[in-house]
Parts: C-alpha cells; structure tokens; sequence
C-alpha cells in the first residue's frame, strides 16, 4: 500500500482543517473507499467541500496545498478545479464544491478525511450518488451504431483519412461494443471506475481474448474492423445487406493496407 499518499492527504486534512469556511476533505478511489487496490501508480483523488460563498476562495488561492507541501505543475482543468504535482512527484487532481453543490455532484463513493464538527454529507460517502452508466441496458442501438462505425471508419481510411477511420473504427465502433459487453460476456465483480468503462477492463472480463485483435493500429484498420465485425456477428442479428456493405468495405481497406505494410 502507498503510505506516502495517504499520509499526504491527511496533511492536506490537517491544511483545510485550519481554513475558514471548510467544511470537508473527501478521499476518492484508491484514497477512497477502494484502498484494497491502492499502490504505487496510484495517485492523489478527492473532493474539498466548502461553506457557501468560500469556494471560490479557495480555487483561486490554492495556499492551503501549497503549504502541505509546494506544488511545482498546477492545471485547471475545470470550474471546480485542478490537477497537479507536489514538488516530490505526488500527482493528483481534485474539486472543491460548496455545501449546496453537493446533492448534485456526480462520483463514486468517497470516504472521509476531514470533516467539520456536527456536519453532514452522505451523498458524497454512500454508493447511492450520482453515478454515471458505463454499461448500457440498449444493445440494439449500441450495436447497431457500432456497425454504422465501422462503415463509415472503413470508407474514410479507403479515402485516405486514415486518422478519422482508425478512431471510428478502434475507438467509437469498439467503444459501443465495450458499453455493452456485459451482456456477451461473464463479468467479474470487482471495483468499477463510475467514468471509464477501460478501467480494470482486463480484471472483469479475464475471458475476453478477442480486445487485442480489435486494437490493431494505425497501419491495420481493416483487421480491427474485422475482429469487431466477426465477434458482433457471432452473437447480434446484423442485417444481411448491411452486413455485405461492411465486408465490402473492409474487404476494400484489407488490399490497400497490404499494399502500404508491403512497402
């Protein structure tokens, strides 16, 4: 287990924990409630909660981090905050919310660091919050959308777009696949990541040896496109005609490939 991130957000407790108007630290993922799979390519995750009207204090004045250790990269890649690195090479990322914000955050459950005295926030620490659907129940329209992937990602790679087709191919067609493949294959239960469906993707589906045929590369469009195409096949009523169109297609990409592999 990496003592050193969870020792780090205790300090960062302590930190907040002297600030005027905090309220709460709020560990996330592998400092959350998953600590079970923390390790070292983990990294520092969690939610700052604030009395009404501080917020915006203390987005704009990060001290109270710097003062835990000095921060050294800082971006803000939201409204609600950053991601950054402590001077001794802890990354992290984190939001601040103020107390009326909380009821519609949206995250995976939290465990709690610090808390003010007499406060209450279970949203933030159940498993019943505003968690996002990475498994989708419609396989009809994620299949089908899949295949209008794959047509279209071939005939752009044939035109010479070969960005466009490899990510309509490897990432827009696999990805509908991906949204829906519980349904085709045994899942194991096991941590989950609310936002990314690639998350320990290879621990819940161990018996899911077709991935690497469908994420071939740049130069192999047509062979990704076909593992997709096969495995679909082999377990959705794709319609016959369609179904020909995209053989066509693939078929079409498969020879100019050869040519461009042979050179």
């Amino acid at each position: 287990m990496n003592q050193a991130l969870l020792a780090r957000l205790d300090q960062i407790g302590q930190s907040i924990s002297q600030q005027e108007g905090m309220i709460a630290l709020v560990g996330l993922g592998s400092v959350g409630v998953e600590l079970d799979r923390l390790d070292e390519q983990s990294d520092l995750d969690f939610f700052v909660i604030t009395a009404i009207g501080f917020k915006k204090r203390y987005i704009e004045d990060l001290s109270w981090l710097d003062r835990v250790k000095p921060v050294s990269y800082r971006f803000k890649n939201s409204d609600d905050g950053y991601k950054f690195m402590f001077e001794d090479g802890i990354y992290g990322e984190f939001a601040v919310f103020d107390e009326k914000e909380v009821p519609n955050v949206t995250q995976s459950e939290g465990r709690i660091i610090w808390m003010k005295k007499d406060t209450v926030i279970e949203h933030l620490t159940d498993s019943k919050g505003h968690q996002p659907v990475i498994y989708e129940k419609n396989v009809h329209f994620r299949i089908e959308e899949a295949l209008t992937n794959l047509y279209v990602g071939c005939s752009r790679a044939i035109r010479g777009e070969r960005l466009s087709g490899y990510r309509f191919v490897e990432s827009y067609a696999l990805g509908n696949l991906l949204s829906v493949i519980c349904h085709f294959e045994n899942k194991v239960e096991g941590y989950h990541d609310a936002f990314s469906i690639e998350r320990r993707f290879e621990e819940h589906f161990p018996t899911f040896h077709s991935l690497p045929s469908m994420v071939q590369g740049y130069w192999n469009i047509s062979k990704s496109a076909q593992a997709i195409l096969d495995y679909i096949a082999l377990r959705y009523e794709i319609n016959p005609f369609f179904h020909g169109q995209i053989q066509i297609k693939i078929n079409q990409l498969s020879k100019l490939e050869s040519c461009y592999n042979e050179k």
